[in-house]
């Protein structure tokens, strides 16, 4: 019989599994301090960064699930999702419109590119990273010749001012100003309420009349879903409610608010589900505990400068729902037939084989996933850049988001939606802060951008180092029969 994990135990197997993000969380503490940056400014700038880069981080989970590793290759979504953004200025479209001009030309690029991608892996099983890594290089040979030759050259370019002088090729930048630059940042809070009421009516139609043919289960679960998003959507057209959603961009202080009102409500909603189907299993103290951290948390906004800043701080509503949206996929997805199956296959090919599933197609579907998500990231972040670098926009998407995920505490066989989010914000928060530490610690400005490149690189050395370590000394931790 084991021995139960005494709290000191406990504490040292959290400090271990944690030791990666542990150690960033210090370098950012310290980089800060010495930077001279105000707090105000360090946490403005992350609120910017996480709304653009945190999908594309996230768009690395299922892949590591699946077995996969860390999808260096998200490089190819990335092109597909500046492919799309190309024809769609060039076509002449603008605003939200050509945003999903782009989305509906890079997502079918992105589907045959990740199924190619996965094609190739799984005849490469066990060396997925490094052939993500090299046909990253690849495809950027590939999409260069296709900028610099093919367009002008074999396809006619509509918009001449995109065109090298000469006729062939497309020039280094392209500015999004007057076309897309904020085009999904600028969507108000009102239009989001309407998209997803739209997407959960539909759901729910779909549900209910399935149901209703099937005559197997009652939709009166969907119905009640579909009258409370009427419901909801209703409250949008009262003039007090209609005049607050009419805008763009959340303070993180009203962020904190949402994350604090849904964290309550579904502790709550566990411990009531569990009173009404008790589980054994089940522990009443951990929803609880949740409950008073929140409130506790949600205090320390009334610290006047800390309500200040957070107020002060803005970030876009419509990303922001998106990360949002793609935290709830990956939980939700995940817990399906098709989810757990990729589990089985990240935890042991083998026994996903003798259990019937098709190895190799779960790891194709899971490469397809992961780039289409990587497209749509990539698009969510050159909008808000307002510049498109044609020919390097997407060459550091994949170490950045991997370096970024790594820092959160993820590795190559485990990786959560709290761990890219930490990820993002340690990273991020570094990547401001390095440049003037680094001026403030060795007096040379150029000295700064080095370092901010160096933290770029080595975080990944580090953290993959550091992974390695922790799977060699981990039996060592495991407690004696």
């Amino acid at each position: 019989m084991l021995q139960q994990e005494t709290a000191l135990q406990k504490l040292w197997s959290w400090l271990f599994e944690n030791k990666v993000m542990l150690l960033f969380l210090l370098i950012c503490v310290g980089g800060v301090a010495v930077s001279g940056n105000s707090a105000s400014f360090v946490i403005e700038n992350v609120a910017i960064r996480f709304g653009r880069n945190a999908f594309t981080v996230m768009s690395l989970l299922i892949p590591v699930l699946a077995g996969l590793g860390l999808n260096f290759s998200i490089v190819i979504g990335a092109v597909a999702a500046q492919m799309g953004l190309f024809f769609a200025v060039d076509w002449g479209f603008n605003g939200v419109m050509g945003m999903l001009i782009a989305f509906l030309i890079a997502t079918p690029l992105a589907m045959l590119f990740g199924f190619g991608v996965g094609r190739l892996f799984n005849k490469m099983k066990g060396s997925e990273m490094i052939a993500g890594l090299i046909l990253g290089y690849f495809a950027d040979g590939l999409y260069q010749l296709f900028f610099l030759y093919i367009l002008g050259g074999v396809l006619p370019v509509k918009t001449e001012s995109l065109i090298i002088p000469g006729g062939i090729g497309i020039k280094n930048t392209i500015d999004l100003t007057g076309n897309m630059k904020y085009a999904l940042d600028e969507v108000k809070l009102v239009d989001i309420v309407l998209i997803f009421f739209i997407i959960i009516a539909v759901i729910s139609v779909f549900r209910i009349i399935i149901k209703l043919k099937n005559k197997e289960q009652s939709p009166l679960k969907d119905l009640i879903i579909l009258l409370l998003a009427a419901a909801v959507y209703a409250l949008t057209y009262v003039p007090a409610v209609e005049s607050m959603l009419m805008t763009s961009k959340l303070s993180l202080l009203n962020v904190f608010l949402i994350i604090a009102v849904v964290g309550i409500a579904y502790a709550i909603w566990k411990i009531i589900s569990n009173k009404l189907n008790p589980d054994p299993k089940f522990k009443a103290i951990r929803y609880i505990t949740i409950i008073v951290a929140i409130v506790l948390l949600y205090a320390l906004t009334y610290i006047p400068e800390l309500e200040k800043i957070l107020m002060n701080s803005k970030v876009s509503a419509l990303p922001l729902a998106l990360i949002a949206g793609l935290s709830l996929f990956n939980a939700a997805f995940l817990s399906t037939r098709i989810g757990q199956n990729m589990r089985t296959v990240g935890q042991s090919r083998v026994i996903a084989n003798a259990s019937g599933i098709n190895v190799d197609r779960v790891r194709v579907l899971a490469m397809i996933i992961s780039t289409v998500l990587a497209s749509w990231g990539q698009l969510i972040y050159l909008q808000n850049l307002g510049t498109f670098a044609t020919y390097g926009a997407h060459l550091q998407v994949g170490q950045f988001a991997i370096a970024a995920l790594l820092i959160g505490g993820a590795s190559v066989s485990k990786a959560t939606n709290k761990q890219a989010i930490t990820g993002v914000i340690l990273f991020h928060t570094l990547f401001i802060v390095a440049p003037e530490a680094g001026k403030v610690l060795f007096n040379n400005a150029m000295l700064g951008e080095y370092f901010r490149v160096f933290v770029s690189y080595g975080v990944i050395a580090l953290a993959l180092a550091m992974h390695a370590w922790q799977r060699k000394k981990k039996p060592s931790l495991e407690l004696p029969a």
